[in-house]
């Protein structure tokens, strides 16, 4: 069984991929030096993902993703992340970028917080964006 798992809250991800994708993020993980249990991506819609916002967080704004470590520090990784597809789509049109491409992107920097990344700071935004970069370069490749 794979520690990388997909689910659906109210939208499907479609890539054709999936099994190569979660070897991939398993990967980058080890690649992260960071131990890794198990970690679920929930796809919703933007509604879906501003509750939890609201419920969880007190934030009263969309975002594309919302990122739950579970685990205990030292402790493998156990987390579960809700990525937003209705507000990847719309970051992609803004971006000029495939929507695909996007969505990969969100799902790497969704693992790059549980492997310690921060994006509050400016520094911590550029690295953040060179890792994700990095990532989705390697993916490529892996293909």
């Amino acid at each position: 069984m794979s520690l990388v798992q997909f689910r659906s809250a109210d939208r499907k991800f479609h890539r054709k991929e999936k099994t190569a994708l979660k070897r991939f993020i398993e990967r980058l993980f080890r690649k992260e030096k960071t131990a890794l249990g198990s970690i679920t991506y929930i796809f919703c819609s933007d509604e879906f993902l501003l509750q939890m916002n609201r419920d969880f967080l007190q934030h009263d704004y969309y975002t594309d993703i919302i990122t739950f470590g579970l685990s205990d520090k030292g402790k493998p990784v156990e987390a579960e992340v809700y990525i937003s597809l209705d507000r990847v789509k719309e970051n992609a049109k803004q971006l000029g970028v495939a929507y695909q491409n996007e969505a990969l992107r969100v799902i790497f920097h969704g693992a790059l917080h549980l492997c310690g990344y921060k994006d509050k700071k400016k520094s911590e935004i550029l690295l953040m964006r060179q890792k994700e970069e990095e990532y989705l370069r390697l993916f490529e490749k892996s293909r």
